[in-house]
């Protein structure tokens, strides 16, 4: 998925620029610069009930998960983050056209754009630390949508500048990430301690839904800017975070008053030494092998540059393709990016994650490649269209790179131990997201480095052959993930509920 180019990443991963302009976890995610992730933060207690006692059972399951009231909420926040996708062309088109920045300017802006990503545990620890109205998630889940629906209503109406427009688009990311942040806590929670495959599953509904609010959203993202311009659409995609702060009511949370779920002064002793208790407590588990060595290998996967901005630039300006076929381009990719969840809920969930890593990199950078003859006309000669060759090129990646990144968020999950899931898990995203932002600014170099500006692109295809081989210099690391020898030993579970604490 790629937020600022209409064709997907080709190393094949999901890019965190999904994010920014949701924003875009990674995505964190992740996708997000492509999807992610707590609230409970290190003081998290997994003294709860038996689940069987806490809710009742669905009939309904969609990827083998029962429909609960927390599991809708957790669909609808990430169908959110899917449907927001409506501003991508909107925003990218803007920053081009009515800001007129070159292809490297943008890329930073979207760098920038990515920094709420990369400070997820802080938002885990505020809403674990200070309740709002009693409540830990709901309160920011309303918050959260109040500030999305702010960010895109001054875009739609008073921003005219790029210092502007970044502002805006910071505060839109930070919106996501912090309901990301929230709605992740359940997840992570219920993923602890499960198998591989059970934690898929869970995975999989979380990006499914974001995948559906996509396609949903695809299409109009185009048309609407073409009919009725950029500032139209963001007013249209302030409405869309609501939704956010709507399905609050929803979480099942026991209010928190009196005693030690009181917010904490500030300057407290209490709160002070709190603090240092976690961060402490979050170090040991940062610097363990079996946690510090994926996390390591992941942050390197991510770091890779990737040439998403230039090749925009040359579809638009070069090419000449209107935002409305990059509309339908989008539609095409996110039926792709659900059809990627569907492969590897159905299909890959089992596989140990060493060999995804390895065929799925290996394969995507082969079918990267494939943007050399957009870029060199060679497509032509063999009777393809650009247009066409653009919808097959985007379809192919973009199942190839949500599978691939699937693995990633799984196996996040699985490296959290007891006690300190959520933070943890943001943690680790976090560092997942902070690899893409390094590798668009990577890309961003090699853009200027290269010469490739808005009406320049004699060396595009050096540049993207560049960025296409830096996507193995991870392999050799693989034996820094784990080697799935454990699932045999994970529980166990016919259904998938989250726990609410």
């Amino acid at each position: 998925m790629s937020v600022s180019v209409p064709i997907p990443s080709p190393s094949s991963r999901r890019d965190l620029n999904d994010e920014l302009f949701v924003d875009a976890r990674n995505r964190a995610g992740k996708g997000d610069l492509l999807t992610t992730n707590m609230e409970e933060g290190m003081r998290s207690s997994n003294k709860t009930a038996p689940r069987k006692n806490r809710y009742f059972s669905s009939p309904i399951r969609v990827f083998g998960v029962d429909l609960t009231p927390d599991n809708i909420a957790v669909a609808m926040v990430y169908f959110v983050q899917g449907v927001l996708g409506l501003a991508r062309l909107a925003v990218s088109f803007y920053l081009k056209d009515d800001l007129h920045l070159d292809p490297a300017e943008t890329a930073v802006i979207s760098g920038f754009s990515a920094l709420p990503w990369l400070i997820k545990p802080l938002y885990g620890f505020i809403s674990d630390s200070f309740p709002l109205f009693g409540y830990r998630r709901r309160s920011y889940l309303v918050l959260s949508g109040l500030l999305g629906a702010l960010s895109w209503t001054l875009m739609a109406s008073l921003v005219d500048g790029k210092y502007g427009a970044a502002f805006c688009i910071l505060a839109g990311s930070l919106s996501v990430a912090f309901s990301d942040v929230v709605v992740d806590s359940m997840v992570v929670e219920r993923a602890r301690g499960e198998s591989q495959s059970m934690s898929g599953s869970l995975q999989s509904l979380c990006w499914g839904s974001s995948a559906f609010g996509g396609i949903v959203s695809s299409y109009f993202s185009g048309s609407l800017v073409d009919a009725y311009g950029v500032r139209f659409v963001f007013g249209v995609t302030a409405l869309l975070p609501l939704l956010t702060s709507a399905v609050a009511v929803l979480v099942k949370e026991q209010p928190v008053f009196g005693g030690g779920g009181q917010n904490l002064l500030l300057g407290s002793p209490s709160f002070l030494d709190s603090t240092r208790q976690n961060i402490i407590q979050l170090w040991n588990a940062i610097k363990h092998p079996n946690i510090f060595l994926p996390t390591l290998f992941i942050f390197l996967w991510q770091a890779t540059p990737h040439s998403e901005s230039a090749m925009f630039y040359f579809t638009t300006n070069k090419l000449g393709f209107t935002p409305e076929f990059l509309g339908r381009v989008k539609l095409v990719t996110s039926v792709a990016s659900l059809l990627g969840v569907g492969i590897y809920n159905g299909f890959l969930k089992d596989v140990p994650l060493r060999k995804i890593f390895l065929v799925t990199t290996i394969i995507g950078t082969a079918l990267g490649m494939t943007q050399v003859f957009l870029v060199t006309g060679l497509n032509r000669q063999f009777g393809i269209s650009d247009e066409w060759f653009a919808i097959g090129d985007s379809l192919i990646i973009t199942v190839l790179g949500q599978a691939s990144f699937m693995p990633v968020l799984v196996l996040a999950a699985r490296l959290c131990p007891e006690g300190m899931e959520a933070t943890l898990f943001a943690t680790l995203m976090s560092v997942s997201n902070g690899g893409s932002v390094i590798g668009g600014l990577i890309g961003a170099g090699l853009t200027q480095l290269f010469g490739v500006t808005k009406d320049r692109f004699d060396n595009l295809a050096f540049l993207i052959i560049l960025c296409n081989l830096s996507s193995l210099l991870p392999l050799p690391l693989l034996g820094l993930l784990p080697s799935d020898k454990g699932d045999a030993t994970s529980k166990e579970s016919g259904d998938i509920e989250i726990k609410s604490s």
